[in-house]
């Protein structure tokens, strides 16, 4: 009975378009009543969710990549980038590119990578007769670098619920994420030579210089999120406090491209967005808490094996669900109704949970940038004043890119195990 209960709710109120803190919370509520648990129960499990120095880390995180976003942050790494590799074929496309891995290994975020880069490259690249197409496909689809590229909110989300090391997770984007950068730089610069698109003219010596000393400021961030965290000098979500500090200097004092009366705002728009990422956490803890004491993981697990499930299969059929669902569905939504449910079928199966997270968050780039519902389509959207379908058409063959991405990660696990193995299991 529970269980049907469960399915009717659940699906009625996701058909309903209840926002999913709502669809995971009140199916949680309803759940404990028919199990005839108080539901002190309830908020006691949400509080209990709540006090996790690594859920602070989300805030800061957010409130770093609002400050990158407005703060000329942003501005500073697309000029270096642009004195590294503006002078290779497709120039300010590859610069996208770029600039975007950087930006990644800052934000955390794909939808603030995407929005960042895409108010000034947009106009730059259709200035310079990039078709427009390739110029929203190239911005959006290197924004979705933002969930892959360390630190990453959706690898923290993953390592939240799944239990498992920030550290190792981190360390295993990095690969995957810069195949990801060679794959997008290598198309553009094949297209670029078939449309014969503009190069920069070289630089001088001194400009060079000048423009990557203008942005040493913007690399220190990455420096100290990351060198901390795997220095041992810090932890999580004292990096994440660390970023959101240096990015509020940065941008008010050193670039000042927003002005101190201007940060209290930033500071709102951040906190909103944190406090709502971090509501659909709880509830998503406690959904998974009721699903797990119902039995209903280890039905699955029992079904997995009396089926003689493959790994290989079980993965496969995991990258269509989660092609499937990124259409309709938004990253959180996805990670959170399925890993309570996919979590517990990983050791019968043999299949790291390391490797899993870095599959499932490949996953979630291309859900970024699939219709109907990408949100890096409305972004660029919204910042181009481009309709969808162009957007989509311009992104099309960057998912495909992406298909063969997702294969790569899925079977061949040491794409992304092989640096945390490098780090932490003294194969040096």
């Amino acid at each position: 009975m529970p269980s049907t209960l469960f399915l009717v709710l659940f699906f009625v109120l996701l058909a309903a378009g209840a926002p999913i803190f709502l669809v995971l919370g009140a199916t949680a509520m309803v759940l404990f009543i028919a199990d005839g648990k108080p539901l002190i129960g309830f908020a006691s499990l949400i509080l209990d969710n709540l006090n996790s120095q690594l859920l602070m880390a989300i805030p800061f995180f957010v409130l770093a990549a609002s400050f990158m976003q407005r703060g000329g942050i942003a501005r500073a790494l697309i000029d270096m980038a642009n004195a590294w590799v503006g002078w290779l074929p497709g120039g300010l496309a590859v610069v996208c590119v770029a600039a975007c891995t950087v930006f990644a290994a800052i934000s955390g975020s794909s939808v603030a990578t995407a929005m960042a880069m895409g108010t000034i490259l947009i106009p730059a690249m259709i200035a310079r007769n990039y078709p427009r197409p390739l110029a929203l496909g190239v911005v959006g689809a290197s924004g979705t670098l933002g969930i892959l590229i360390p630190p990453s909110l959706a690898l923290l989300v993953y390592a939240l619920i799944a239990e498992e090391s920030v550290q190792r997770l981190f360390l295993a984007g990095v690969v995957p994420g810069l195949i990801q950068a060679a794959l997008f730089a290598g198309w553009v610069m094949l297209t670029a030579k078939r449309k014969a698109l503009p190069r920069r003219e070289a630089l001088t010596g001194r400009e060079f210089a000048r423009i990557n000393l203008r942005a040493l400021p913007a690399l220190s961030l990455p420096a100290i999120i990351l060198g901390g965290i795997y220095s041992g000098l810090v932890t999580i979500s004292e990096a994440a406090a660390l970023s959101a500090l240096v990015a509020f200097l940065v941008s008010v004092f050193v670039y000042r491209e927003c002005e101190l009366r201007e940060s209290l705002g930033v500071v709102a728009e951040g906190m909103k967005s944190a406090a709502s990422i971090m509501i659909i956490i709880a509830t998503a803890l406690v959904f998974g808490h009721w699903i797990t004491e119902s039995g209903m993981t280890e039905s699955l697990v029992d079904f997995a094996v009396e089926q003689d499930l493959k790994s290989w299969q079980f993965l496969l059929v995991i990258n269509i669900l989660l092609l499937i669902l990124g259409m309709f569905l938004e990253v959180a939504s996805v990670l959170l109704i399925t890993l309570p449910l996919l979590l517990p079928l990983l050791e019968p199966l043999g299949i790291n949970p390391i490797h899993f997270g870095i599959v499932i968050t490949v996953n979630m780039e291309l859900a970024l940038i699939t219709p109907p519902i990408g949100l890096n389509l409305y972004v660029l959207s919204s910042i181009s004043r481009a309709g969808i379908g162009e957007v989509v058409r311009g992104i099309l063959p960057f998912i495909v890119l992406m298909l063969g991405l997702v294969a790569l990660i899925t079977y061949v696990p040491e794409v992304s195990l092989w640096l945390p193995s490098l780090f932490y299991d003294g194969i040096l």
